[in-house]
């Protein structure tokens, strides 16, 4: 059995009773939330995203089909496993569940063995799909978000951006004369560099809607919501000391010597007609011009007033 009380399982039923008793079946061993219609359900599911949600399929308004349906159309919650609970045992039913996004199925009365073998059962392939999601999304080397998550981001708070008509930041940065790195200490050392520069990246990453990701070989991306183009330049300027700071020896990088990142920033307030790409085109275009102005610099492209 699972260790207690470390996965959270939201139990949906209109009858009190039932609700009892799943809680006295599944409370020693996990948290147990409860709701008595698919509303409350619903305000439950987003807010606190349960591990697994028990779903009876007959009850007073909106029914667990419609539920479920409403459940799989929001981002939040379209992952949360469903069991349903029912007293139906036909065929067609059992069809119509899975094909919406049902996972399983507990038949009424409850068999408390029954119950918590489903629920473990469950539990255990949520925490491995999740799993394999996360690692899909990291860099193997550096271990931070990949390409894939970096484009999944971006896409996010470019709609965010869009609904709220705050400003989105993209900051893109280059490690200075990186092949020249490889080329002198060799590739080992070059890895070594790459995962120091990351980890000095993410430590400098406190708000948990900001994302650091390796978009490949030597250049990275830091993706900043409801941040302004002021406001960007000074978390640059940070990233960009930061990578200093942790003086590498680059003897190949001059005038330093030392290891050092160029970055290009681009600042917008997305419009309804704008594509995402229009803020990549604008940081990187902002990269080359630090890069032409002699590396280890930041400069701008502030594209926010631009209607």
């Amino acid at each position: 059995m699972e260790n207690p009380k470390t996965h959270t399982i939201l139990a949906v039923d209109d009858s009190p009773e039932n609700l009892d008793l799943i809680k006295n079946i599944l409370e020693p061993y996990y948290q147990v939330k409860v709701a008595v219609n698919s509303e409350l359900a619903l305000q439950i599911a987003a807010n606190q995203q349960p591990d697994l949600i028990l779903l009876d399929i007959v009850m007073d308004g909106t029914d667990g089909y419609q539920t479920c349906l409403q459940l799989k159309a929001l981002d939040k919650t379209r992952n949360i496993p469903i069991i349903f609970l029912t007293a139906k045992h036909s065929e067609e039913d059992e069809v119509h569940g899975f094909r919406i996004g049902g996972n399983d199925y507990i038949t009424k009365p409850f068999s408390p063995s029954v119950v918590l073998a489903r629920v473990r059962t469950q539990i255990q392939l949520k925490a491995k799909s999740d799993l394999l999601e996360k690692l899909a999304s990291l860099d193997g080397l550096t271990e931070i978000p990949n390409r894939r998550a970096f484009d999944a981001a971006l896409e996010r708070q470019w709609n965010q951006s869009k609904r709220t008509g705050m400003p989105l930041s993209l900051m893109i940065a280059d490690i200075d004369s990186f092949k020249q790195y490889n080329d002198y200490y060799g590739h080992p050392m070059g890895d070594e560099c790459l995962k120091n520069v990351a980890g000095a990246l993410q430590s400098m990453t406190h708000r948990p809607e900001d994302l650091v990701a390796r978009l490949g070989g030597e250049e990275f991306a830091i993706l900043l919501p409801n941040t302004d183009s002021i406001g960007a330049m000074l978390r640059a300027e940070q990233y960009r000391e930061a990578v200093e700071a942790l003086k590498i020896r680059h003897v190949k990088n001059n005038p330093t010597a030392f290891v050092t990142i160029s970055a290009g920033i681009a600042s917008l307030r997305a419009h309804a007609h704008d594509q995402s790409t229009v803020l990549l085109k604008a940081a990187d275009d902002a990269l080359y011009q630090a890069k032409k102005q002699g590396r280890n610099r930041v400069c701008a492209n502030n594209l926010e007033d631009v209607p």
